[in-house]
């Protein structure tokens, strides 16, 4: 099981970027999704949004009203639209997801993918 971000990339102040991520593998089902931002020169990945299974939605204080966090269960894949970018949006996100695999049928992995690096700047 693996998780495969895409969509960073450079972007002026006030910009918009869509993350994806996409899960693949021998996967059961898919229970939370969420983007992870680590902030440069930072060792800590916080928080940006999450999503779980039934589609409530939480965010972080600094993004909330900008980004907006979505899921395809038929496609196994969340999204991140980042609208009204700020310098402060910079960094490498990662999504991370728990997902029930064939391997482990009564638990869960907690699987991060790759990261994707959102740089803000005019």
């Amino acid at each position: 099981v693996q998780l495969q971000a895409s969509g960073g990339g450079w972007v002026q102040p006030g910009g918009s970027l869509r993350l994806s991520c996409a899960a693949s593998g021998n996967i059961v089902s898919i229970n939370t999704m969420g983007w992870y931002r680590q902030a440069p020169g930072k060792q800590q990945r916080e928080l940006v949004a999450g999503i779980t299974g039934g589609g409530s939605t939480n965010y972080a204080d600094s993004v909330k009203g900008r980004f907006t966090i979505s899921r395809d269960g038929a496609k196994n894949t969340v999204y991140l639209q980042m609208n009204s970018l700020k310098p402060e949006d910079t960094g490498v996100y990662y999504c991370k997801a728990h997902i029930t695999a064939t391997t482990n049928p009564y638990g869960y992995l907690e699987v991060w993918g790759q990261g994707t690096k959102v740089t803000v700047s005019s």
